[in-house]
């Protein structure tokens, strides 16, 4: 039976908007427990930002948290892929792309869910290491 990506993905992912300080979303990360955020103005995709992205594009170049927006330190040309594309579109685009998530939109690329490299695990191989890691809870 062929499986689409609205079988796996995380339908309503936690959006951003791109003015929101990275200091700001870090502590959205930190208090939802994800790695990463959509950046969308009105519901429609303008980019993501990761916790490495906040790492690597903000604090190790000397950036301020608060004064830095994620709008200017997310990734903007994204893959993305539908909600009826089958998922091994998703795992293709993944593979070729070597991203960990790929957002989720419709036609006139508003958000709909993110599908990610945990959410494949825990579908496909749930008894892997990967698949156990991202199914446990979170250890705060």
């Amino acid at each position: 039976m062929t499986q689409h990506v609205r079988d796996v993905m995380t339908a309503r992912p936690v959006t951003v908007e791109p003015v929101a300080s990275v200091a700001s979303v870090a502590r959205v990360m930190r208090d939802e427990n994800i790695g990463a955020v959509l950046v969308a103005e009105q519901e429609r995709l303008r980019g993501l930002v990761s916790d490495r992205d906040l790492v690597v594009r903000v604090l190790a170049e000397g950036g301020d948290p608060e004064r830095t927006t994620v709008g200017d330190a997310c990734s903007g040309d994204l893959v993305t892929v539908g909600p009826d594309d089958e998922l091994r579109q998703a795992v293709a685009a993944m593979r070729e792309h070597a991203v960990r998530r790929v957002p989720v939109v419709d036609g006139e690329r508003n958000v709909v869910g993110v599908v990610s490299l945990a959410d494949l695990a825990i579908e496909r191989d749930p008894d892997s290491a990967l698949g156990d890691i991202s199914a446990a809870k979170p250890n705060r």
